[in-house]
């Protein structure tokens, strides 16, 4: 499959390089097409991805992941512009609000009673946004085996029952366990999960170290 990722940082790429061991033709977009992170990723796949404007990534992939820095996604995303339409569009990115320092906050527009899901969904009506793996250090994304078997949450929300099916799909080939991936509902359930940065950012503190995630247990 042909997937791109919008962003070149460390969630880009660490998405970027599961797909290319997945055997998915990858493609990171970014606002030049010459950007040195992003021409770096490509050099170390041998040959198995490119780079290009995040314009190009939008046309090129059938799904596109949102890999940008929460405050800027809506710009990048603009960017991409109308490659983007009919498309499955996974929003990994958190509205975070370095303002005041660390440990930052939300941005206030797009938390409480709305969020970074919403707002992407509401400006770009024929993207099927899917949230998604926004909840979680990059590492344990691609590998949710890492700790405690995979037996951990990842949530999924978004308006389009299909693709969240197909998003269910390839987060599996990540080694994700059916019974371990939550469908909340609808886009505007991106309120619940993005709001999660804050406790996960001030745990991270506490034990230094992404290796964790949450669970149910019931």
């Amino acid at each position: 499959m042909r997937i791109s990722i919008l962003g070149t940082g460390n969630v880009g790429d660490t998405i970027g390089s599961k797909l290319v061991e997945l055997g998915h033709d990858v493609m990171m977009g970014s606002r030049s097409a010459n950007n040195e992170k992003a021409l770096a990723f490509v050099a170390k796949q041998s040959g198995k991805a490119s780079a290009g404007t995040f314009a190009d990534a939008a046309a090129f992939g059938e799904i596109i992941f949102n890999c940008t820095k929460g405050e800027a996604s809506l710009d990048a995303l603009k960017l991409a512009g109308a490659a983007l339409d009919g498309k499955i569009l996974i929003d990994v990115a958190n509205p975070l609000d370095f303002s005041r320092g660390m440990p930052p906050g939300l941005v206030p527009a797009l938390s409480n009673f709305n969020s970074l899901g919403e707002e992407i969904q509401r400006t770009f009506p024929n993207v099927k946004v899917v949230k998604t793996l926004n909840t979680m250090w990059c590492g344990l994304m691609v590998n949710p085996r890492m700790i405690g078997d995979g037996n951990h949450i990842n949530y999924l929300c978004g308006n389009d029952a299909e693709a969240k099916e197909k998003v269910r799909a390839l987060l599996k080939t990540f080694g994700w366990k059916d019974e371990q991936l939550l469908d909340l509902g609808d886009i505007t359930n991106a309120r619940g999960t993005e709001a999660v940065l804050p406790i996960w950012l001030r745990v991270w503190g506490a034990t230094k170290t992404g290796a964790f995630n949450f669970g149910i247990v019931r």
